[in-house]
């Protein structure tokens, strides 16, 4: 069962997947994107969790806010756990969402239980050259000039580069990612590697003692696959690679990727 929260609970459109009475998982989504990144794989997910999808401020539903630092999106996000009284969460990023739910820990580390990271940077240096309709679609001068006449078939393009192999992109997903500015895009990203520059994530999370899974696309066009082996340094740490899969798993290979984090929320290993 599918359910919405209340319209903008604490800043943020949520919505509710599975038994209310079962064990949480936040999933949380990256860079002008929207919790309809995780479709694919939220059946799965529902049948042993409830699952709770987050817009995050300024994106897919949600409206803008007056800060989007990755502290203060981690902080938004643990009022919003409170609001819902829910305690002991298993928490999912992907990409930039890895970012918040690393900070989240930080902040409140007794709210989260596990942390899974699917395809995110650990460090600036990992970052690979992005492909040409991204530059052209984010960066000046164009950007701004291309930003608002973007098409459903640009928006679907430029989600399709960072994939390795063909993949089915939900209607939502696309609507989604239209709706965000290109001036709240720019901040995001921007804040994004601020909190990278200042200290990487298998840094952060060396010190944090959560249970971490890391899952990567072995042909992730965004981000050095090989790079995911730094997290190898957080104690505990498992860190697992999909052969042929780029940076959007839960769309290329969401059976395999389900599996991956249903079997980490059952043992947190």
């Amino acid at each position: 069962m599918t359910e919405n929260d209340a319209p903008h609970a604490q800043g943020m459109h949520v919505v509710h997947d599975g038994p209310r009475q079962a064990p949480p998982l936040l999933l949380i989504h990256g860079s002008g994107a929207s919790g309809s990144t995780w479709g694919p794989v939220v059946p799965a997910l529902a049948a042993r969790h409830h699952v709770i999808r987050v817009d995050l401020p300024g994106c897919g539903q949600s409206p803008p806010a007056r800060s989007y630092d990755v502290p203060a999106q981690a902080d938004r996000t643990a009022a919003l756990l409170d609001h819902l009284g829910l305690r002991h969460v298993a928490v999912a990023g992907h990409s930039s969402g890895g970012y918040v739910a690393t900070a989240l820990a930080e902040r409140r580390p007794g709210l989260v239980a596990s942390l899974a990271l699917v395809s995110s940077g650990p460090s600036p240096g990992a970052l690979l050259p992005q492909p040409l309709i991204h530059r052209v679609l984010l960066a000046p001068p164009f950007g701004p000039l291309v930003w608002p006449a973007r098409s459903d078939a640009m928006v679907r393009g430029g989600i399709r580069a960072t994939a390795a192999r063909p993949v089915d992109i939900p209607d939502d997903m696309v609507a989604d990612m239209r709706d965000i500015t290109y001036r709240s895009l720019r901040t995001v990203l921007s804040r994004n590697s601020a909190y990278l520059a200042e200290r990487s994530l298998p840094e952060r999370l060396a010190a944090l003692g959560v249970p971490l899974l890391v899952v990567f696309g072995a042909a992730d066009p965004r981000w050095d696959p090989q790079s995911a082996h730094r997290y190898e340094a957080v104690p505990g740490a498992r860190v697992e690679f999909l052969p042929g899969v780029g940076h959007l798993p839960m769309l290329e290979a969401p059976e395999r990727t389900a599996e991956l984090l249903l079997g980490f929320t059952a043992t947190g290993r």
